[in-house]
C-alpha cells in the first residue's frame, strides 16, 4: 500500500512547492491539494467538521497554480487534486489545465474530482445544486473526450461542443486517473460509470463494507484511495486488507514546524504498520 498527504495550499503557510519537495524527500508517494475558489460569507451550508469553518478554506492558492509549483519542485512525487470542484469549472479550460500539468510533470498527475458541499459556492458559479451530480458526470466525460480525441465532440444536457482541437494531450493514457470523491449513497454509481477509482474520506462506520460492495459490482479494475486517514497502524492494516491502493492523511496549513509535527506522526504510524 502506498502513502500520501493532503494539504490546503494557503498563501500564508509553507509554499506548495516547498511542501512537495519536503514530503518527496521524506518518502511519501503522493501529495494532494484541496480546492475552493472562495467561501460565501453567508455561511449557510453546514460544514461537517463543526460550526466554525477553518480560514484555510478561503485562503488557498488556485489549485492548478499550486500544482504547477509542486510539479516543478519534485521528480517522482505523484501530485493531485483532493478534490477539484469540477461543477465550478469550465470543462474545456479544466481539460487543458489537467493535460498541461500531466504533460509538464511527466505523467504524475491524479485527478480527484467532486461536486463539493457548499451550495452557495457552486451557485455563485451558476451551478444548480440540485443537478450538480449530473453536471459533474457530463463535465468529466467531456474532458475525457478532449483528452483522447484529436477532434473532440460532446453532446449532453449541460455540456455541448463540436469538433474542437485541444493540446497538449495528457502524458498518461488514456488520461490521468480520475478519482471520484464523495461518500453519498450514489457515489459508487459514478465511480462505475466514468471513474477510474474511488477517493472517499475515511469513515470508521462502513467504509470497508462499501469497498467490498464496489469490488463486487466492478467489472474492471477500480482503484481505491482513502483520504483523511488517521495516524493509526491498525487502521492502515485494515485498509491494506481491504485492497486500498493508497492511504492519505491531511497535514495542517502553517509554518513548516507545524506541518512537520503532523507529518512525523503520520510517518511514525506508517513505520509501526510496516513492522507488524
Amino acid at each position: 500500500m502506498e502513502f500520501g498527504v493532503g494539504y490546503f495550499p494557503t498563501h500564508d503557510a509553507v509554499r506548495p512547492g516547498e511542501v512537495a519537495r519536503r514530503v518527496e524527500e521524506r518518502g511519501q508517494d503522493a501529495l494532494f491539494f484541496a480546492e475552493h475558489t472562495h467561501i460565501p460569507a453567508s455561511r449557510e451550508s453546514p460544514w461537517e467538521g463543526g460550526p466554525l469553518l477553518p480560514r484555510k478554506y478561503w485562503h488557498t492558492y488556485d489549485l492548478f497554480v499550486a500544482l504547477t509549483d509542486a510539479a516543478a519542485a519534485t521528480k517522482r512525487l505523484r501530485i493531485g487534486s483532493g478534490v477539484c470542484l469540477v461543477v465550478e469549472r469550465d470543462p474545456i479550460t479544466t481539460a487543458k489545465e489537467v493535460a498541461s500539468i500531466d504533460h509538464l510533470s511527466g505523467g504524475r498527475f491524479e485527478f480527484g474530482v467532486g461536486a463539493g458541499w457548499n451550495r452557495e459556492e457552486m451557485a455563485n458559479h451558476g451551478t444548480d445544486p440540485r443537478t450538480r451530480m449530473r453536471l459533474l458526470g457530463e463535465r468529466v466525460r467531456a474532458m475525457q473526450a478532449i483528452w483522447t480525441q484529436e477532434e473532440a465532440s460532446f453532446a449532453g444536457r449541460f455540456v455541448n461542443f463540436e469538433r474542437i482541437w485541444s493540446w497538449p494531450k495528457p502524458a498518461q493514457k488514456p488520461w490521468p486517473p480520475v478519482l471520484v470523491g464523495g461518500y453519498g449513497p450514489t457515489v459508487l454509481d459514478r465511480v462505475l460509470a466514468w471513474g477510474d477509482g474511488w477517493f472517499p474520506s475515511y469513515n470508521d462506520d462502513d467504509l470497508l463494507a462499501r469497498i467490498a460492495e464496489l469490488r463486487a459490482r466492478a467489472e474492471r479494475p477500480t482503484q481505491i484511495q482513502a483520504m483523511g486517514v488517521p495516524a493509526d497502524p491498525k487502521v492502515l492494516e485494515r485498509l491494506e486488507a481491504a485492497g486500498v491502493h493508497r492511504a492519505t492523511a491531511w497535514l495542517p496549513s502553517g509554518p513548516w514546524s507545524v506541518v512537520e509535527e503532523k507529518l512525523a506522526k503520520w510517518e511514525h504510524a506508517i513505520g509501526e504498520y510496516g513492522r507488524r
